[in-house]
């Protein structure tokens, strides 16, 4: 009764006061906001179904297997302090909710339900399940949707591409680049290489795979340690097989026979991890048979609380923290409403101040429109300011200013990077530079290349320069942008985020460093309003 009275408190917590973040999943569930991820291809998680059947399927078996064991060493009662882990597991899960809750990582929550249930298992079956199903629970750390780790899968896949396009030249094959696409110089094939077919999705899953032979392989936790970690290196390698596979194929057969070989392609993968992680967990495998253990008589909750009283006690401090737990995150809600932008307002106070139509007498500002996609993919009370200046001396000269204001969560903003590759921009170089020598950014070299229909290849180079304005201070990159941020909201001083972009092509005859004077011209005269105020 005792363990099924906190499990109550943990579902009502992670129930109604589960998610902070409610720009794409407006849901206060953290269950719904997980589970829904299983079913949405965009967030590259649909793995997450066979991991969670796996881990039951595990549970299940770990649980059979101590039934009915007996106990082998003396000793009626079981030990009367066999209840304090199960306790402090469940705190911590309050405990690292309420951290996840107040940076806007509903991911810690996630982490933090499979916590809280350990200790309500240990809590209820003794140390026996807790140790049963303490390896289910952990693997369902890979159902996570780990968006969060976007950086990881994005040079992931550049590594994957870069490795591909190098093994194709290698084997006399001409191909071009072109951030995540992969094409044929004559246009006979051309292909996207996805997150899912060589990013995080694909890491995740097959880290999965792997784990789960180390479990049922070795016995020791570092030969199940090597097992397990022998699945990053693999997964690279089955997908540079199944990538060069594909690209092989469009050259010598035509773009149908590289996508019917794309439809089939992905056990490439799977084999070359399942064949790797197998064959290691077998050469590690110990010879010799494992030693009986020996465990005290372990009883359930009631036997090692000793009393009644006792449980009602620890019934009540589960209870308390989980009320105490409610209380901070609705100040936490009523604290986001008043978030504070560091960029200039417009009078609706919810976009960032229009820019100026004109930058002295050398560029006039045209008016650039926000896409549907971009409306309807953010959430709705995302801020928009944006114009293309263009020079009146020079009406090639050109130079394109955005500012995405961040609603009441962080959801509004993303790393640069992806969306760039995402847009067909290969990133040759980055660097930092400070513009106006006071606000810190960050320069990427970018380029696009492709083929006329004459057979000719053409390339545009250009320089995307991007910071991040928080309520007072101006950091440039998104490591840096999230660090504050959560510290910020930890103060209980939270952020509106605003990402400015400054972004120009280098046309021909122009050196990086001219183009990076222009974008700098045009940005000077913005800083006051695209920086927080003294």
């Amino acid at each position: 009764m005792v363990a099924a009275g906190c499990a109550l408190v943990g579902f009502v917590v992670f129930q109604f006061w589960g998610n902070a973040v409610r720009g794409y999943i407006d849901t206060s569930s953290v269950f719904w906001w997980w589970g829904w991820q299983w079913f949405n291809p965009a967030s590259e998680a649909q793995h997450g179904l066979l991991v969670l059947g796996v881990a039951l399927w595990l549970g299940w078996r770990n649980l059979r297997q101590i039934k009915g064991a007996t106990s082998k060493v003396g000793g009626s009662g079981a030990d009367p302090a066999a209840w304090w882990p199960a306790v402090v597991a469940m705190l911590a899960g309050l405990a690292l909710h309420l951290l996840g809750y107040a940076v806007q990582q509903t991911r810690f929550s996630i982490i933090a339900v499979l916590i809280f249930t350990w200790g309500v298992v240990r809590l209820g079956g003794g140390a026996r399940w807790g140790a049963a199903l303490m390896f289910p629970l952990g693997l369902l750390v890979f159902a996570i949707p780990m968006g969060v780790l976007d950086a990881v899968g994005f040079h992931l896949r550049l590594g994957v591409i870069a490795t591909t396009e190098v093994l194709a030249q290698q084997a006399g094959i001409e191909v071009v680049r072109n951030g995540t696409q992969l094409f044929s110089p004559d246009g006979s094939y051309q292909y996207d290489v996805a997150a899912a077919c060589s990013g995080m999705r694909s890491l995740m899953a097959m880290l999965a795979l792997a784990a789960i032979v180390g479990y049922l392989g070795p016995r020791s936790p570092g030969r199940r340690l090597i097992v397990f970690l022998l699945a990053f290196p693999l997964t690279f390698v089955g997908n540079v097989v199944r990538i060069s596979t594909i690209v092989f194929a469009g050259e010598w057969w035509g773009q149908r026979a590289g996508e019917i070989v794309h439809d089939w392609a992905g056990f490439i993968v799977f084999v070359i991890v399942l064949g790797g992680v197998q064959w290691a967990a077998g050469l590690l495998a110990e010879k010799s048979p494992p030693r009986p253990t020996t465990r005290r008589n372990e009883s359930n909750l009631i036997g090692d609380l000793a009393s009644a009283r006792r449980a009602r006690v620890v019934l009540l401090v589960v209870g308390l923290a989980g009320m105490g737990t409610v209380a901070m995150i609705e100040r936490l809600d009523a604290l986001g409403r008043t978030a504070v932008a560091g960029v200039a307002l417009a009078a609706d106070a919810l976009n960032p101040a229009p820019l100026p139509q004109f930058i002295g007498t050398d560029w006039i500002g045209q008016a650039v429109a926000v896409t549907a996609v971009e409306r309807e993919m953010l959430p709705a009370d995302t801020g928009y300011a944006r114009k293309l200046y263009v020079s009146l001396d020079d009406r090639r000269h050109e130079v394109f200013v955005s500012v995405v204001l961040s609603g009441q969560d962080r959801s509004s903003i993303h790393r640069p990077e992806l969306c760039l590759v995402g847009q067909g921009w290969s990133i040759m170089g980055q660097e930092r530079r400070r513009f106006g020598d006071a606000v810190p950014a960050t320069v990427l070299q970018l380029e696009q290349a492709g083929v006329t229909a004459a057979g000719e290849r053409w390339r545009v180079p250009a320089l995307f320069a991007y910071w991040f304005v928080g309520r007072d201070q101006v950091v440039a990159s998104t490591a840096e942008r999230m660090g504050h941020a959560a510290l910020n909201r930890l103060r209980l001083r939270p952020d509106r985020w605003a990402y400015v972009v400054v972004q120009a092509v280098v046309l021909d005859g122009e050196t990086k460093d001219e183009t990076l004077r222009r974008m700098e011209a045009v940005a000077r005269p913005l800083l006051d309003q695209l920086t927080p105020p003294d």
